[in-house]
């Protein structure tokens, strides 16, 4: 216990501290969930529409995929995703012609994490469209609103109070869910932590301080999504 004392110094922002790399390294995985996230998100809302008021062959289609992606663990589809993925598309290239790229890792961390959140996003969204009234949407129909205009300002608008709670959650899994890219070798928080605690043996000191970051982003995410969907359901009855 006395080096866990001890070592706390090799968190310093000094040149021979790991502060600068372990705020880069939350930074980094800040910048793949917000990525992943609004993904998400667009994929969710596009996925949400389809399984609503898409055709059969639609319908299926995106349930095989949530299905798929909800069942299989997070990591082996990352690594999946990820090499698969990127080769997959270096060799169309190579059919087309042009030569093979070399895919950022922080683009190729965010499709691969939004992808992931697609899936649940269009369930979370799904749902929250089905919450609305059909009064409300019946109303919008019978003053001649298109299906776009329906949407943007009835359904989005409308859906959002009950989205927000099950969107906020697919926040924080998918801030956690940026880890596991350390294992293909992205320079996000858990690798950084992993490396740092590596050379320097001071385990107890990295990885308690990759937690204490982890729960601040945690702590600042909860209030900003509470302070979001208080100002979402403002003027509904039942609210503190």
């Amino acid at each position: 216990m006395s080096d866990l004392f001890s070592n706390w110094h090799l968190l310093s922002f000094s040149d021979d501290g790991w502060g600068w790399r372990m705020l880069e390294g939350l930074w980094s995985t800040f910048q793949i969930a917000l990525g992943a996230f609004l993904m998400g998100l667009v994929i969710g809302l596009l996925g949400a529409i389809g399984k609503l008021h898409g055709s059969r062959l639609t319908r299926s289609l995106l349930a095989i995929y949530t299905t798929l992606i909800r069942a299989v663990p997070e990591l082996v589809l990352i690594l999946l995703l990820y090499y698969a993925g990127t080769g997959a598309i270096n060799q169309v290239l190579d059919m087309m012609g042009y030569r093979p790229i070399d895919i950022s890792g922080l683009v190729a961390g965010i499709v691969v994490l939004g992808i992931v959140q697609g899936a649940y996003a269009t369930e979370v969204i799904r749902g929250a469209m089905r919450a609305i009234p059909n009064g409300q949407l019946e109303a919008a129909q019978a003053f001649g609103m298109s299906p776009v205009t329906v949407l943007r300002r009835i359904t989005i608008p409308a859906m959002i109070p009950h989205a927000l709670p099950g969107m906020a959650n697919l926040w924080l899994i998918v801030a956690k869910d940026t880890a596991l890219l350390a294992v293909v070798g992205f320079s996000e928080l858990a690798l950084i932590t992993r490396q740092a605690a590596g050379l320097t043996q001071a385990y107890w000191v990295f990885f308690l301080a990759a937690g204490a970051l982890y729960l601040s982003l945690t702590l600042v995410s909860n209030v900003f999504f509470r302070r979001l969907e208080r100002h979402a359901r403002r003027g509904q009855p039942g609210l503190s």
